[in-house]
């Protein structure tokens, strides 16, 4: 063993230590989050550990996906295991309420699901012992120390799906005290597949194998539609609703990027006063505090949970529901996504709405998602357009409102890039 193997497993050693140690902090702190709403109300024991389903018998493969976002780019790989390995038994467990109302009705038929384990020795051996996978896929950037050296112990074999790490974290993981560990634990892993390649090479520079680095892709780039009868129905309904006024979106938007786009709103409702703006909220109680703040004014909102239409004389559609997003993207020409800002903010997937055809605006914090901005700029520079605040914002969709040409270009490049990528990523 190495020096720096050496030092890793030293801070390993530690941080198993401080995880035992903080075990009944965490407990207590879960309870909480349950009081909260924000743990489910009666699965609160499979963040310990402890199951509620039936471990079926056969190989099993295990499926880590923190939120929403992981959790659908986890779906299409889902699927063509069932297609290609009928025989495999699949878990996918998720840590986010708001992953598992939306995932559990798309999951194909047999494949389970659990709430993730806490990192803690006593829960994740406990979950390793009963479910016994044959090999874990974790995604993105899920470097939870005991659940790798607890699987490599066990003969587990780790992948690494869409593996990324932010750059604040890239400066974190590479500090003297925390490169011992990370490098200890990529090296635990048997494929890691970056989601671009800058990213491979910061894993590199992590001292993750270079022969177990290999592309595929991003995940996020693989847009499916599947929707029940009910839902395509009511998308249809909208947009029969939406008849021809002028519309916009603003999706995926962060507390405080609301008063941005509503004030957008109100620059171009004095040139169209039929527009319809839609907001989507990435969290649903936040799309219900902008309703009821605006309703406080007066103003004539329709709420989609309350499955309210948006009949004359309501400018503004707020979409406090989940997992609809995707097929939203079809009722709007222009799609601003938000999470992209403000200072702090990373920004969120833009490849929903270049599928669906929209014309796609995006503001400067990205995080992450540059590499896809950039791949999509790159194959046509009308397909992404980042605006820096409120006045490019308002500038931008006037231009596109009163130039129908321009509009339609700024539509027919994001579609195009992103099958363009969609493609070289099957």
């Amino acid at each position: 063993m190495g020096v720096v193997a050496r030092k890793g497993m030293l801070v390993y050693k530690i941080y198993r230590a401080l995880s035992y140690v903080v075990s009944p902090l965490l407990q207590l702190h879960l309870r909480w989050r349950k009081i909260r709403g924000l743990e489910h109300p009666t699965r609160l024991p499979e963040r310990l550990g402890r199951p509620s389903l039936t471990r079926p018998p056969g190989p099993l493969l295990w499926f880590h996906a923190v939120s929403l976002g992981e959790g659908m780019a986890a779906i299409p790989v889902i699927k063509e295991c069932v297609k290609w390995r009928p025989d495999l038994n699949i878990l996918l467990t998720t840590t986010t309420m708001s992953a598992f109302e939306v995932i559990i009705n798309q999951l194909p038929t047999g494949v389970l699901h659990q709430f993730s384990p806490i990192d803690t020795p006593a829960a994740m051996d406990a979950f390793l012992d009963y479910w016994n996978p044959n090999a874990i896929m974790l995604l993105e950037s899920e470097l939870w120390p005991n659940l790798i050296m607890a699987s490599s112990r066990k003969g587990i074999l780790l992948a690494l799906l869409n593996a990324r790490v932010s750059m604040k974290s890239f400066k974190l993981w590479s500090s003297p005290v925390l490169f011992p560990l990370i490098s200890l634990l990529l090296s635990k892993f048997s494929l890691i597949i970056p989601l671009s390649s800058m990213q491979a090479i910061h894993f590199q520079l992590l001292q993750a194998p270079p022969f177990i680095i290999n592309f595929a892709g991003d995940l996020k780039y693989v847009v499916e539609y599947d929707a029940s009868k009910e839902e395509f129905r009511s998308i249809d309904d909208l947009k029969v609703q939406l008849g021809h006024r002028k519309v916009w979106m603003a999706s995926s938007i962060h507390r405080g990027e609301e008063e941005v786009m509503l004030g957008v709103h109100k620059v171009l409702k004095q040139v169209y006063p039929d527009l319809v703006t839609i907001i989507v909220p990435r969290y649903p109680q936040h799309g219900k505090d902008i309703a009821q703040k605006l309703q406080k004014e007066g103003q004539h909102v329709a709420l989609r949970s309350q499955h309210q239409r948006i009949v004359p004389g309501r400018n503004i559609y707020v979409v406090d529901t989940l997992g609809e997003l995707r097929h939203l993207y079809r009722l709007t020409p222009i799609a601003v996504i938000g999470g992209s800002f403000f200072p702090g903010l990373a920004g969120h997937n833009i490849s929903e709405a270049a599928a669906a055809g929209c014309a796609v605006l995006t503001g400067y914090h990205v995080g992450h998602f540059s590499h896809m901005l950039r791949e999509m700029q790159r194959l046509n520079p009308l397909s992404v357009l980042q605006v820096a605040g409120k006045l490019e914002l308002e500038e931008a969709i006037l231009k596109f409102f009163s130039d129908g040409k321009v509009l339609e270009a700024r539509q027919t490049a994001s579609k195009q890039a992103f099958h363009a990528l969609s493609n070289d990523n099957r």
